[in-house]
């Protein structure tokens, strides 16, 4: 077994990972990122960045998390490829586990995780993803300005997604497997009196359409099993987010939706234990939020080792 301690690890490199990184490293604490298996997080999946702050003329996703992670290497920031296996955070040093017998130990550890959107599973959603096909109307539905757009969903998430689109789009379909929403009551009401937005009831899409972008949907009534076409120039997926917390069950304390809860600041029920990003925000799951709590969590792990020395 390779034993490796470290003053911090952080795991996931996503915006929330890398602020951390970046913050961590320039407080001398020499941090070891754990990639993941999407190094970068959500937003190497996203083409054009046009609401992150300091770039005018919008920032491809990859492109703005390349220069994050050159930004925390050029502080001292080390990076191992892979993906946590099992954690132990029983007993300080924490213990890591990355799999092929290797451990990496830590004194503190900042989880940095994220969320996955959860997706329809379609090779024509996968082939279209950022060409018309986005799981955050918050982030991509500028880009679709005077269009028709599509959302698919019947909850909470769905609803606010449509109610958000319909103040920039054209007309808004909402696309939802059941005959009634889930959204609360009020929420309902508010899309119910929207003229821009209409639905279509227990129906689900069978493909998405278009070869480079999104240009309508195809979609299958539960009922009857008929098939039609709707014309749209974007799908907004919105049928949940599962926070990637699996490796942590057990090991932390999560909320009953599996997010890692948080206690003061950024902290866990676990002393030397930060989290930060949308591993533990479900409310608002923007870059520039995850960033800002990577930070945050990052100030915090540094005063966690200024008060220990304290003690001693």
């Amino acid at each position: 077994m390779n034993d490796n301690n470290n003053k911090v690890i952080i795991i996931g490199s996503g915006p929330a990972g890398l602020a951390a990184a970046i913050y961590a490293a320039r407080g001398g604490l020499d941090p070891v990122v754990i990639s993941g298996n999407e190094p970068g997080g959500q937003l190497m999946f996203t083409t054009d960045v046009e609401n992150y702050p300091g770039f005018p003329d919008a920032i491809k996703g990859p492109n703005l998390m390349e220069g994050m992670r050159k930004q925390a290497e050029r502080f001292g920031t080390k990076f191992i490829d892979a993906a946590v296996s099992s954690v132990d955070f029983v007993s300080k040093p924490f213990k890591v586990n990355l799999g092929d017998e290797e451990t990496q130990t830590a004194d503190a550890v900042i989880v940095a995780t994220g969320s996955s959107a959860m997706w329809l599973g379609l090779e024509s959603e996968s082939r279209l993803k950022g060409k018309g096909v986005s799981a955050c109307g918050t982030c991509d539905g500028f880009f679709f300005k005077g269009k028709n757009v599509v959302v698919v969903g019947g909850g909470e998430v769905a609803i606010e997604e449509a109610l958000f689109l319909s103040k920039l789009t054209n007309s808004v379909k909402v696309i939802h497997r059941r005959d009634e929403l889930r959204a609360a009551r009020i929420m309902q009401q508010r899309a119910f009196n929207n003229t821009k937005i209409s639905f279509v009831w227990n129906s689900v899409i069978d493909e998405i359409l278009g070869e480079t972008k999104v240009e309508g949907i195809r979609i299958r009534n539960l009922l009857s099993n008929d098939l039609s076409e709707i014309r749209c120039d974007a799908v907004f997926v919105a049928i949940g987010h599962k926070p990637n917390t699996d490796v942590f069950r057990g090991k932390l304390e999560l909320d009953n939706m599996g997010y890692v809860k948080k206690y003061e600041e950024s902290k866990t029920n676990i002393d030397g234990i930060c989290v930060a990003g949308d591993v533990y925000d479900y409310t608002y799951r923007q870059a520039v939020t995850a960033a800002g709590s990577g930070c945050k969590a990052a100030i915090d792990v540094i005063k966690y080792f200024e008060s220990r020395k304290e003690e001693q």
